[in-house]
Formats: C-alpha cells, sequence, structure tokens
C-alpha cells in the first residue's frame, strides 16, 4: 500500500543528499596542466574555472616581431580540458562512494 509519509521521508533524503552533493562539488578542487606545467588550470568539481596560472616561460614567446599567441591560447586550452577530465573524475568518484558503490553509467561523466 502507497504510504504517502514515507514518499515525503524519501524525497526530504533525497533532497538532503543532492545538497550534500553541491557541496562537495564545491569543495572539490582540481588542477589541468600543460606544456609541462607551463600552464596550470585550477577548476573546482562543478566544472567552474577557478584560476589559471602561467609561467614566464610561456610568455617569452609572446615578445618580438611575431608573437606566438596561438601557442599560448594552445596551452591554456590544454590545461582547461585536462583540469575538466579530472573533475569528472573526482565527481564520477564521489558520485561512486555517495551511492555506495553502485555501478552507474551516466551520460557525459566518463
Amino acid at each position: 500500500m502507497f504510504n504517502p509519509l514515507k514518499m515525503a521521508e524519501m524525497l526530504q533524503q533525497a533532497n538532503t543528499m543532492q545538497e550534500e552533493m553541491q557541496r562537495k562539488l564545491t569543495q572539490t578542487v582540481v588542477e589541468g596542466t600543460s606544456g609541462a606545467g607551463a600552464v596550470t588550470a585550477t577548476m573546482n568539481g562543478k566544472k567552474e574555472l577557478l584560476k589559471i596560472k602561467i609561467d614566464p616561460s610561456a610568455v617569452a614567446s609572446l615578445t618580438g616581431a611575431n608573437p606566438d599567441v596561438e601557442m599560448l591560447e594552445t596551452l591554456i586550452v590544454g590545461a582547461v580540458n585536462d583540469a575538466g577530465h579530472k573533475a569528472d573524475e573526482a565527481i564520477q568518484s564521489s558520485l561512486k562512494g555517495a551511492l555506495g558503490g553502485l555501478n552507474l553509467n551516466i551520460p557525459g561523466l566518463g
């Protein structure tokens, strides 16, 4: 028999779990790099870009008559993509822990 009180309790538990997951994603921080560390991107588990660090050696090619801006742009994209992949891995790991090790294939997360 359907018990509306049980349904309300289950919905409350689901909301609590969702809030906890959002908090964990905000607190999870990953770094991605490219160009042997010339560019580092820092991102949280919600895949929000928090910081970009560019080593001065990567900027050295920007001086002179023909600055290689495209190379620096490529390094930045690479670092952001690397951080995004690491954020995906952290999300998957966090979800598996929250769901007691259930093996879920969630589209868009690996």
